[in-house]
């Protein structure tokens, strides 16, 4: 499949929209008075604060919907929640054979879940392994202040078998610029400042969560990342497919944005035996 090129596209999509936006005011017939047209409004994406994991990879790489649950040997199957989903039924979720779960617990520096108190304790009461996510915003703040936020409302972690390291989202900016207006080198010192910040926090290594696409636009497909954090790679269709450099196999991944009773599904890369260890540290 041809990997989007988002810097090529940005500022084609934004030449379009403003010429025919132009042409349709200058085709508008002229009114008396002093009234003028009212701006144009952006409908398109989610209301600040309300990003989750995979909505750039919705937009950018929908792929293939994956309905029912991809079921290759030794795998172990997983969600991701934020709040768009609301209080979440966990039981149900359990039974149908779910075993671990990511909770998005902040995005920035400015929004903390109001549904993290259900969806974090809940996936653990059923029994899951769970553990918590941070939407990256890297034009609001850096990327220390954004992983400090992260731990300071739930994104922490203890050695209790049960609890995941947190996770790093970076990916497509749903609010503007797909990169967040910054350059490859840029973009990978924010990701360093975020992932050792936390590490001094926790002693853990975060994983990231991204796709290839994005990774390769937005950090110039940095290898520096793959020895120290896992990956969990998002991509709705039958394979992984291509992985970013320096990761030589993924840990996570999100196969679908439309799968049963909470529509972001995955597959840990092992049995339930690896995420415990992943849980251990």
């Amino acid at each position: 499949m041809p990997m989007l090129r988002i810097r090529q596209l940005r500022p084609t999509r934004r030449g379009a929209l403003l010429a025919s936006t132009t042409a349709l005011l200058l085709a508008l017939p002229a009114t008396a008075g002093t009234a003028q047209a009212a701006p144009l409004e952006d409908t398109e994406g989610p209301a600040r604060g309300e990003a989750y994991m995979g909505v750039g990879v919705q937009a950018h790489e929908p792929g293939a919907p994956v309905d029912e649950p991809i079921a290759p040997q030794a795998t172990t199957e997983g969600v991701d929640v934020a709040s768009h989903q609301g209080n979440v039924d966990w039981p149900a979720l359990w039974n149908s054979g779910v075993k671990f779960a990511y909770v998005k617990a902040t995005e920035g520096n400015y929004y903390k879940n109001p549904y993290y108190a259900q969806q974090y304790n809940g996936s653990y009461d059923v029994g899951m392994i769970r553990g918590a996510y941070h939407f990256a915003t890297p034009n609001d703040a850096s990327g220390a202040e954004q992983a400090n936020y992260f731990v300071d409302n739930g994104g922490g972690w203890s050695k209790d078998g049960k609890t995941l390291p947190g996770v790093l989202d970076i990916e497509w900016n749903p609010y503007g610029d797909a990169c967040y207006g910054k350059s490859d080198a840029d973009m990978v010192a924010w990701i360093k400042d975020f992932v050792n910040t936390y590490k001094s926090r926790t002693g853990r290594d975060p994983v990231i969560y991204t796709a290839t696409s994005w990774w390769t636009d937005c950090t110039g497909n940095s290898a520096e990342f793959g020895a120290t954090n896992p990956l969990w790679i998002a991509r709705y269709n039958t394979s992984p497919g291509e992985l970013p450099a320096g990761w030589p196999t993924h840990t996570i991944w999100q196969y679908t944005s439309t799968g049963p009773i909470v529509g972001d599904h995955n597959q840990f890369n092992g049995g339930l035996d690896r995420v415990q260890a992943l849980a251990n540290g």
